[in-house]
């Protein structure tokens, strides 16, 4: 399914006519120089390619994305590339020490591009045949031309042949003679493709995938066997799965350019993240990433506008986004994937219409609307802000749970239940630090909403977006009637720096009968502080009396833990009322 769905995206941006992706028998390569060579295959001088780019809020320097042969895919073994590679190839010396392989790395290099550009009589080509033919190895440092990006050249950065300051690759012979070479160096037998179901010649290699965060630089692979107990009926590498070259090299064009299109890319823990449409449109593309991961960015959709599309998807009505229809009923795809060992591993794979998903990305931000604070900016929380929230503010490390946030990206966009690894997240630093921030209080309304319980249910009136003062909730008036406590304390200690909360909200929480008697009678020691006439002492003991009459007689002895859910909800939305009130003064 994933591999078909990469291979229809393939031929959708081939249908387009960009050139986002390659044609077979070609791929993409960060090249960092052009060695400029004259008629007799020598070196002219050296081009640099590099160019600047803006990283985050940094303008970095970084080597240039261009079409090139289809590069190999190497292990330990010696495999050249065509007319764009390394100083191990290409000089014949590097950096690792190792002068004797580099002589055999050279060499191998030099086979390679005298059998593809033999009987290719252009001067782009014979140039490059007489470099192979005329180059020594041991004149690669001496070269004044290399002096001043020696270190870089020597380092592993890709370099590209050009001729007259021009691309090789701008000879149209040179282009076809490498495409015929490549078509007949088929690597496999032929069998039936298990991507496209025509027989089609086998690929035993798969392209490698770059781009994946936390996987290996030099890229790693979606589909291999590399070990006998990986394979099956004696057959071997990709015998064991037979997708033929086409699929296999389609496949990987397509989720490489996904993956090199770091405004259609996120990382939530551990897992690379990229989604599309069916059709290739970016359109799509933009609004599931406003929607996904939050919008405002500079030059993106708004939220007023992600607002207005959500409505109007929920409505049933037609959506106009940078002056296009957009189809509700296509296929839409998102794709995680995650680093493992020298493989890539499948975290998740969702397919639904792009209306359901917007629909279901609009029920949750409206199942996490609560009170805010004045000082939170956020209109709608999105997914990072929402999983730190159970991340520790002062660990070096502030990484979610990588499964937690796959799980809840997943339940987001399909419309299932929250995993329960979510609430524990946020109960446990609520323990931890006995803070409850608009997100926390958030998550705890949106988790019992979707994920309905019969101890802290919708009917009671405990899951609003505001302070619900009718509301009858034992443990959520209890919630409330801490805060008042608390305000009281901050009232009649006004430079006090450890309140109530600070020591006994978990006890409070979780065992109210042992708590709040004294509590009660600490309250009522402050407001002795008060002097006779003042008009904070009958306010705060009719808030008192009249939360205590919605409570009974007696404390609960024991909160469960979606009861203490609601004891949150009812402090948060007591404590943000207050805050609402001065400012409305």
């Amino acid at each position: 399914m994933i591999l078909q769905a990469l291979v229809k995206r393939y031929e959708d941006l081939l249908n387009q006519g960009e050139e986002k992706v390659p044609r077979l028998g070609w791929g993409k390569a960060k090249v960092s120089f052009g060695l400029n060579l004259n008629e007799d295959g020598g070196v002219e001088d050296l081009l640099i390619l590099r160019v600047l780019q803006n990283v985050g809020k940094k303008e970095v320097t970084l080597p240039r994305t261009l079409d090139v042969p289809m590069p190999v895919k190497r292990a330990v073994d010696i495999k050249p590339n065509f007319l764009c590679d390394n100083s191990t190839y290409l000089f014949g010396v590097d950096e690792k020490g190792k002068p004797a392989r580099s002589i055999q790395c050279f060499q191998a290099s030099k086979e390679l591009h005298k059998s593809i550009l033999d009987k290719v009589e252009t001067p782009a080509a014979r140039a490059v045949c007489r470099y192979f033919e005329t180059w020594d190895p041991e004149q690669t440092l001496t070269q004044e031309v290399f002096a001043e990006n020696q270190k870089d050249l020597l380092s592993g950065a890709n370099i590209l042949f050009y001729f007259d300051r021009k691309s090789i690759l701008q000879d149209e012979a040179v282009r076809q003679a490498w495409q015929e070479y490549y078509d007949r160096s088929g690597s496999g037998s032929r069998g039936i493709c298990m991507v496209t179901g025509q027989e089609a010649s086998l690929a035993l290699l798969h392209p490698v995938i770059k781009g994946v965060v936390g996987a290996q630089a030099m890229g790693t692979s979606l589909v291999s066997f590399n070990a006998p107990a990986f394979c099956s009926y004696e057959k071997e590498q990709g015998g064991n799965a037979p997708v033929g070259e086409y699929a296999a090299f389609a496949y990987a064009a397509a989720l490489n350019e996904l993956l090199n299109d770091r405004e259609h890319k996120k990382t939530i823990g551990d897992t690379t993240v990229v989604y599309w449409a069916e059709g290739g449109e970016s359109v799509y593309q933009d609004v599931g990433m406003a929607a996904m991961f939050g919008a405002g960015e500079e030059g993106g959709i708004t939220d007023q506008e992600l607002s207005m599309i959500f409505d109007r998807v929920r409505q049933g009505e037609p959506v106009k986004v940078e002056e296009q229809w957009l189809d509700t009923e296509k296929h839409f795809y998102v794709l995680g994937l995650a680093p493992n060992a020298a493989r890539l591993t499948g975290r998740f794979f969702l397919v639904d219409s792009f209306g359901n998903m917007l629909r279901h990305i609009g029920e949750h931000y409206k199942r996490l609307e609560i009170v805010r604070p004045a000082y939170d900016t956020f209109q709608t929380l999105p997914l990072w802000k929402l999983l730190s929230e159970t991340v520790n503010k002062n660990a070096k490390d502030k990484t979610p749970s990588p499964q937690m946030a796959a799980d809840t990206l997943q339940a987001i966009l399909m419309g299932r239940p929250y995993p329960a690894s979510l609430l524990n997240g946020v109960m446990i630093r609520i323990r931890a630090e006995k803070e409850i921030t608009r997100g926390r209080a958030a998550i705890i309304k949106a988790y019992y909403l979707r994920n309905k319980n019969k101890d802290c249910s919708e009917k009671e009136g405990v899951l609003e977006m505001e302070l619900n003062e009718q509301c009858t909730n034992v443990p959520y008036t209890l919630g409330r009637l801490f805060a008042v406590l608390e305000h009281i304390q901050k009232e009649a200690n006004p430079d006090i720096n450890a309140t109530i909360k600070d020591r006994y909200f978990n006890a409070a929480a979780s065992t109210p009968a042992q708590v709040f008697p004294v509590l009660i009678n600490l309250a009522q020691k402050h407001m002795r502080k008060w002097k006779d006439g003042d008009k904070r002492k009958p306010y705060f003991n009719g808030q008192i009396g009249e939360l205590m009459g919605l409570i009974g007689e007696e404390f609960p002895r024991r909160l469960t833990l979606p009861k203490q859910g609601s004891f949150q909800l009812g402090y948060y939305c007591q404590t943000q009322k207050r805050y609402q009130k001065k400012e409305d003064k």
